[in-house]
């Protein structure tokens, strides 16, 4: 390029790190553009499904303004998207799976490029891993609890390997973007000796590797999961750019918020609950903390059931930059939430 203006260069796949790991800084030459797995909104673009006509939203912080009938009309158009969004979370977001004639084809063909041509070829390749066996050991167990806390302790001790080899497989895993690792909020003390949250770069990685099938519908904490993971894919890809900061929160009796994202210095929490029945208050202790303590105005839960489409008043107000306004969460149904998110039109989460 030095000499070829025209020429451009692209690195890709598992390759990406070995950009990194050369003695050339590369500064002002190289610009990395990193591709998540299709999004629910392209999903369904290649799919070719007819979607519902639903409002176009350049905000999630749109919702706030609508009228309550308006949440009973949008959920009922879009209720055709449930059995879409399983699918997706069966099939996940890689174009050949995504267009393979069944699940059954498409968890197989991810499997095997997963566990073969990744786990067994690229990091015996281009990271010289000697013991790939264990390294497929690692990555099995992150699958069985990917987006929970991970246990760095427990993980060694059920597998019989040793912390530091276990950190670097960790390592390696992340830098070929096949999961994200997700700190705790805070700074100091607050976060050095608290454990990372672990999620997989697609949500159908976990039941293709471990040859689940379409038994993850019938199993409600493993479909959470799932539906965590895509969402946490959803908002780290939209905002990727954006140097907005990602953690996840606890506070006091173990309550937990999923997912925080600070954006400009305000912080926006995400909290999934997927499960058969509405969400209310009293399901929401974690986030509702998280919001008086921070002093988050808005706030975001991701449901099952369309007809829990609507805001929360949470009966407290927060100091903003346009002074004091009463704090609410939206609960947003997962397919809904997936297909804003997944739309490159959407700018921005905050809003004013």
């Amino acid at each position: 390029m030095d000499f070829e203006k025209k020429r451009r260069i692209a690195v890709t796949g598992s390759a990406t790190p070995l950009v990194t790991d050369g003695q050339e800084s590369g500064v002002g030459r190289w610009h990395t553009l990193r591709l998540s797995t299709l999004s629910f909104f392209e999903y369904l673009q290649l799919k070719q499904v007819a979607v519902p006509p639903l409002p176009e939203l350049d905000s999630l912080a749109r919702l706030f303004d609508w009228q309550p009938g308006r949440f009973a009309a949008v959920a009922a158009d879009a209720a055709s998207l449930v059995a879409h969004f399983h699918e997706y979370l069966l099939r996940g977001g890689f174009p050949q799976s995504a267009l393979m004639g069944s699940v059954t084809a498409a968890q197989k063909l991810l499997r095997e490029d997963i566990v073969d041509k990744v786990l067994k070829r690229d990091m015996t390749a281009l990271f010289g891993v000697r013991h790939v066996l264990e390294l497929e050991q690692v990555f099995l167990y992150l699958c069985l609890y990917g987006g929970g806390l991970l246990d760095i302790q427990a993980l060694c001790r059920d597998l019989e390997l040793k912390k530091p080899t276990v950190n670097n497989f960790i390592n390696l895993l992340e830098s070929t973007h096949l999961i994200y690792k997700l700190k705790p909020f805070g700074y100091g003390k607050e976060i050095l000796r608290a454990r990372y949250k672990i999620y997989l770069a697609d949500a159908a990685i976990s039941p293709s590797v471990l040859l689940r099938g379409t038994s993850l519908l019938e199993d409600p904490a493993g479909l959470g999961l799932a539906v965590e993971t895509a969402l946490f894919r959803h908002v780290f890809a939209c905002y990727y750019s954006q140097s907005v900061g990602f953690s996840y929160w606890r506070g006091k009796r173990d309550r937990e918020v999923d997912i925080v994202a600070e954006i400009e210095g305000r912080l926006i929490p995400f909290e999934v609950k997927y499960r058969s029945r509405n969400t209310g208050a009293g399901e929401l202790k974690g986030l509702t903390e998280f919001c008086q303590a921070r002093n988050a105005a808005r706030g975001y839960v991701i449901t099952r059931e369309m007809q829990d489409f609507s805001i929360l008043p949470l009966g407290f107000e927060v100091e903003t930059r346009s002074g004091k306004v009463p704090a609410c969460i939206a609960k947003i149904p997962a397919p809904l939430a997936c297909y804003w998110l997944g739309n490159t039109e959407l700018d921005t989460l905050a809003g004013e």
